[in-house]
């Protein structure tokens, strides 16, 4: 029924909601869905429903204009909803041809943005990601420079560690090689002299001269 608000007006405040309790009455003894609008008129709260009347609906949304930035946004919340659970949040809806969309509504410090300055708003943090996504990339290509400089100084080490220590290697063959040389030639050396030692004893025995009695 749209909107209730006109049957308010065919009559006393008091006729006209008992004819709407009975309708409301009657709509759910038949197990009837309805919906019902109700206009706002101006100067009213916004959650004072006519009549009085809110009692008798198990849900209740909340359509709203909100205006500013030089244009009005349509905004919907759930004001009431009787045994169910239910968002608290506000939602700005558009009629476009395919109907009406749903878009959520940017809350923030300022407080809520829709429309244009929604737009804005979502642009701006949309840029502040992209930023962010550019910087966390160049951080990443300098780390991986860093880690690709740190690797190559790695390996240059790696290198002249084992660089030295062949030539560690080699110089400890030679030590060895020379030193069992030096052993061989002193062992051999030890051997001629003790050989000559024993030819020089034969000499010295030989030509000792012969006592006559």
């Amino acid at each position: 029924m749209d909107p209730i608000t006109s049957l308010m007006e065919l009559g006393t405040a008091s006729e006209g909601k008992g004819m709407v309790t009975r309708l409301i009455d009657f709509l759910k003894a038949s197990q009837v869905t309805s919906l019902f609008t109700s206009l706002t008129q101006g100067g009213h709260a916004l959650q004072q429903s006519e009549g009085g009347m809110s009692s008798l609906m198990d849900s209740w949304l909340l359509l709203q204009d909100f205006e500013g930035n030089g244009e009005r946004n349509r905004v919907l919340y759930v004001l009431k909803a009787r045994g169910m659970a239910h968002s608290n949040q506000i939602r700005e809806f558009l009629i476009s041809n395919r109907g009406i969309d749903l878009v959520d509504a940017y809350i923030g410090p300022s407080g809520v943005l829709t429309g244009s300055a929604r737009a804005a708003q979502s642009s701006l943090e949309k840029a502040a990601i992209l930023s962010n996504q550019q910087e966390a990339a160049q951080l990443k290509r300098e780390v991986e420079r860093k880690r690709a400089a740190l690797e190559r100084q790695i390996s240059g080490l790696r290198a002249d560690y084992e660089s030295e220590a062949v030539e560690l290697r080699r110089i400890a063959e030679q030590v060895g090689t020379r030193t069992f040389v030096l052993g061989t030639e002193r062992a051999a050396s030890g051997i001629l002299r003790q050989a000559d030692l024993k030819v020089a004893a034969r000499v010295r025995a030989k030509a000792k001269p012969v006592r006559n009695n």
